[in-house]
């Protein structure tokens, strides 16, 4: 299994403090973030995209592009790739200049976005944010994987012998990974190009996770690309560690009471109980993290949301050495147990250029 951390951006006040980084303070503390992960073994740093305050990744390429100048082994992601209003012409070309760059070490994550005042912004609109995802990702496809493209639907100006450039790093287009939490549609969209099922796992209780990827499993099989079980299912999760499980609740409480998503809503005990947030000793976010297996199976990649609601860098770079250093080598090793063979691991550049070079070699000698 993969590891790793994503990061929304967001600019937040400090309701400790009352004191609010500046958009270069925060960006700056994201590329700090995305270092400490290589640094402490965790394999996966995923950025977000936004275009509108209090965030500040709208350029997540950029971004990723410096941080792969800065490290050797991290595979760099994005939490969500707008493919709704993004242009796929643009994020063809854009991501496989990363891939170059990073020497394969790419993959990213298309989501519709959840801030409806974007859409007009790009030009669209949000009724059609369903059919946009499907037009979209079915020409984006296509553009990493044939050199000349004629094509036309409805929400872009028609390709006549269109090449992006630069083509995918060795003929190999970055895996894709389906970003929703509450959408069958993309989990279908998911399933039907063999492509990878990221569910947020942050908000929503067990029993709909389950649902989720259950949909995404069973038409994964039916499209022809496997088993049920050889699926790809990524997940998220949010934690807040303290060697005492009691100094963890006490200092992440008026973080939490204060966020901008879910503040002033739920308590932080209802909010544990009923969702994957684990708030504690590194012992407790270990033994809730497993237990999502008990409802998604045996999935590839966990990510962990660490850097939100205010929390100043120190103490995110703290969790974040926690979290390497006691919580996933015993994840590495217990999620391991009981492992079936054939569940495939998360893919990389480098497993999906072997398989291609296979099929081709099979190719060849059948012909």
């Amino acid at each position: 299994m993969q590891f790793g951390i994503f990061s929304v951006g967001d600019v937040t006040p400090d309701p400790t403090t009352g004191r609010t980084p500046t958009e270069r303070e925060r960006i700056k503390a994201m590329v700090a973030i995305a270092l400490k992960a290589e640094e402490v073994g965790l394999d996966v740093f995923a950025t977000g995209e936004h275009h509108n305050p209090p965030f500040v990744p709208s350029s997540p390429t950029t971004m990723l592009g410096y941080i792969a100048a800065k490290t050797e082994k991290l595979t760099l992601s994005t939490s969500t790739t707008l493919i709704t209003t993004n242009d796929p012409v643009k994020i063809a070309e854009d991501f496989a200049m990363l891939q170059h760059l990073a020497d394969g070490r790419v993959d990213l994550m298309m989501g519709r976005g959840n801030t409806g005042p974007v859409y007009p912004w790009f030009g669209q609109d949000i009724r059609e944010g369903i059919n946009l995802a499907v037009e979209h990702y079915a020409l984006l496809h296509r553009l990493w994987r044939e050199d000349v493209v004629d094509w036309e639907g409805k929400f872009r100006t028609p390709l006549q012998g269109f090449t992006s450039t630069p083509r995918p790093l060795d003929g190999v287009a970055p895996f894709v990974w389906h970003g929703s939490i509450r959408s069958p549609e993309i989990a279908e969209l998911a399933a039907y190009f063999g492509d990878g099922f990221f569910h947020n796992n942050i908000f929503w209780p067990a029993d709909h996770t389950k649902q989720m990827v259950e949909l995404y499993r069973t038409r994964f099989a039916h499209h022809g690309h496997g088993t049920p079980e050889q699926a790809i299912v990524g997940l998220g999760g949010q934690v807040f560690m303290r060697k005492n499980s009691q100094d963890a609740v006490r200092e992440f409480r008026p973080y939490f009471d204060n966020a901008p998503v879910y503040g002033h809503g739920p308590s932080l005990e209802d909010f544990t109980d009923q969702t994957p947030l684990t708030v504690g000793s590194p012992r407790q976010v270990i033994e809730k993290t497993l237990s999502f297996r008990d409802y998604a199976g045996d999935y590839q990649r966990q990510l962990f949301l660490m850097d939100h609601a205010g929390l100043p860098l120190k103490t995110v770079l703290e969790q974040i050495d926690l979290l390497g250093e006691e919580v996933v080598p015993v994840l590495r090793k217990e999620f391991a147990i009981g492992r079936p063979t054939d569940v495939p691991e998360a893919p990389t550049h480098e497993s999906l250029l072997a398989s291609a070079q296979e099929t081709s070699s099979e190719g060849v000698t059948t012909a």
